[in-house]
């Protein structure tokens, strides 16, 4: 893609001035060149392509994604970095008006997450089992997603300095740059420590990372890392994924478990026990409170099945 580009302009907008994950910045290239390829422009087309296109054009762009088969949530995160990039284009004077103002796809139901039981959660957290320093590791990164209730980027990026067992913290960086403290239960803290202690010195030798990091190999070594794969380097998101799904099936079969699940059940577990909803926004990293109210969807849907269950005459 050439680099003066409006698209690769806009690319730079987000990474630059809107501090957007690679992840992020990746899925909005991806869909803009569909978009693109959809309408017959080049890769870099000239502003004035781009001002050219009306309502229609953008609709039939639409139908196109509809003819295809997409999922109206797919549809629904293409329409929004067509306008994304419309908005743009106008701040930066590169159109006159914003064509896809007015575009619009069918509403995306929001979906109620499936949470964990209690009893699943404890079953999953606690499938780790023996000495082995991978073991350890695991035990220790399945009871962090259910006490602290972090992404899996976040938990991923967890270093060193990051953690305070004594208190029972742990410092992770959200969406948008954003910094915040997270809780870790008594569980999550022993299993930490014991693998601090135990599993990760293991792990770091393997690969002579010790050395590398005595000699400055910098925050991002495995020696600042604390979570390390099997060759002792850090571990990624996908490494964190894989460990969720070795233990699950066994436990859980037909049911597919995730990072994200053991999100969800954090927040519906301490909403079902009466923490604050504010609290746990907090704690989620939710930068708005209705990302977090949809848990309360949850936990009242499961009252009322307990309604149901109890009462003689539910």
């Amino acid at each position: 893609m050439a680099g003066d580009g409006p698209v690769a302009r806009f690319l730079s907008y987000l990474e630059g001035e809107r501090d957007a994950s690679p992840h992020t910045v990746a899925a909005y290239r991806a869909d803009l060149l569909q978009f693109l390829r959809a309408l017959g422009l080049p890769e870099a087309p000239p502003a004035a392509s781009l001002a050219a296109l009306d309502g229609r054009a953008l609709q039939a762009y639409l139908a196109h994604l509809a003819e295809r088969r997409y999922a109206r949530r797919s549809i629904a995160r293409k329409l929004a970095a067509v306008r994304s990039f419309f908005r743009f284009l106008v701040r930066e004077g590169l159109v006159a008006h914003d064509s896809a103002r007015s575009l619009s796809a069918a509403r995306v139901p929001r979906s109620l997450p499936r949470a964990l039981s209690e009893r699943e959660a404890q079953a999953l957290v606690e499938a780790p089992q023996g000495e082995h320093p991978l073991a350890l590791r695991d035990r220790a990164i399945l009871e962090t997603l259910y006490a602290s209730g972090v992404r899996v980027s976040e938990l991923a990026g967890l270093r060193l300095g990051d953690l305070d067992l004594s208190l029972g913290l742990a410092r992770v960086m959200g969406k948008g740059r954003r910094e915040r403290l997270v809780p870790l239960g008594t569980k999550a803290i022993a299993a930490l420590d014991r693998y601090m202690r135990e599993g990760r010195p293991q792990l770091l030798r393997r690969a002579g990372a010790a050395t590398d990091d005595a000699a400055g190999a910098g925050p991002g070594s495995a020696g600042e890392a604390v979570f390390l794969n099997a060759r002792g380097r850090p571990l990624g998101d996908r490494g964190v994924r894989l460990i969720v799904r070795r233990y699950a099936p066994a436990l859980l079969p037909g049911y597919r478990v995730s990072p994200h699940t053991f999100r969800h059940s954090f927040a519906t577990h301490l909403l079902d026990r009466g923490a604050d909803l504010r609290t746990v926004q907090e704690w989620l990293g939710h930068a708005s409170l209705s990302t977090t109210q949809i848990y309360t969807h949850v936990t009242r849907a499961r009252l009322r099945q307990v309604y149901r269950d109890a009462h003689p005459r539910a």
